[in-house]
């Protein structure tokens, strides 16, 4: 199987995890636990999940450990840490559909950075992807998302779109030897620290409940949707979502992310038997031809590569 195929297959995967988060983690929110708690735990959580195989997979690698310190300081404190506590802050003062809106607008910040830093005009078709991704995100989410006035609100719910693309952008870095689930499982534990100590200083609630929460129509332990995010929704997700993200580059793995949106609304239609209306399934679809319509960039630097024909000029 070819790179690029490998890397849409893992995309599509880790969309799929990160899909179930909401699903299982919005039992444990119902039950009293502070989002901040579900998270700093999910992220430590999947770090131990992940441990055994990032120790197997660095044998004899550890140096790589040290030169990749900045990607691995970036995907814990900023794609991890910083995005959640930006989420969570701005959902604190606007409604969540329209912070996940916001959020996920990473993509088209990636397409409008790399117009700036190259002033090159990105091409038609990445312009058609966009605007095609963007209306099926707000179908997706809900037309009411766009409803928000709080300007504070807003302006977190835009750095956490700013950590987003800040993860597809760390994750597509060359490795120089890291494996991507030692990225993945360092930045986690870093991410999940660095959360746990700020909720120690007391400027982010940390509660947790235990006993029974209502899952599928009955009652599991708490651990039970904790243990499908720790291992579905955060270690495979985080882990295939770096591993596609270095194949494709951080411009279509962004846009290939999307699809948790609307994973998300599927799960939360089968394990909490929310509606999926027309409007969402429409959203999917468009979202599914914006993504179609994206090139990879390493599509396009292959043929900025390729050997242009030789320009005969003509006496006139």
């Amino acid at each position: 199987m070819k790179p690029q195929h490998l890397g849409v297959a893992a995309m599509v995967l880790s969309a799929v995890s990160f899909g179930t988060s909401g699903a299982f983690i919005k039992p444990l929110l119902e039950a009293g636990w502070s989002p901040a708690a579900a998270v700093t735990v999910r992220a430590l959580a999947g770090s131990v999940v992940l441990l055994p195989i990032v120790l197997f997979a660095l044998r004899g690698r550890w140096p790589a450990l040290w030169r990749a310190r900045w990607r691995v300081l970036g995907m814990g404190l900023i794609a991890v840490a910083f995005t959640q506590l930006a989420y969570f802050a701005a959902i604190s003062r606007i409604p969540v559909s329209t912070a996940l809106l916001i959020e996920y607008l990473a993509p088209l910040l990636l397409v409008l950075w790399a117009w700036a830093t190259t002033r090159r005009m990105p091409r038609p078709a990445v312009l058609l992807g966009s605007v095609l991704a963007i209306g099926g995100l707000v179908l997706v989410i809900g037309p009411g998302a766009l409803q928000a006035v709080d300007p504070l609100g807003l302006a977190l719910a835009f750095a956490a779109a700013v950590g987003c693309a800040v993860y597809f952008v760390v994750a597509a870095r060359p490795a120089d030897g890291l494996p991507p689930v030692a990225l993945a499982g360092a930045g986690l534990l870093l991410g999940g620290l660095a959360l746990g100590l700020i909720g120690l200083t007391g400027a982010l609630p940390l509660e947790t409940v235990g006993g029974d929460v209502a899952l599928l129509g009955g009652s599991a332990p708490w651990w039970v949707p904790l243990a499908v995010v720790a291992i579905a929704g955060t270690a495979i997700a985080y882990a295939t979502g770096i591993a596609g993200s270095a194949r494709l580059g951080s411009r279509l793995a962004s846009f290939l992310g999307l699809l948790e949106v609307v994973f998300a609304s599927i799960f939360a239609w089968l394990v909490l038997g929310e509606s999926l209306t027309l409007l969402q399934i429409l959203g999917g679809a468009l979202i599914l031809a914006g993504i179609a319509s994206i090139p990879s960039e390493s599509t396009e630097t292959t043929a900025a590569l390729e050997p242009q024909p030789e320009v005969i000029p003509v006496a006139g």
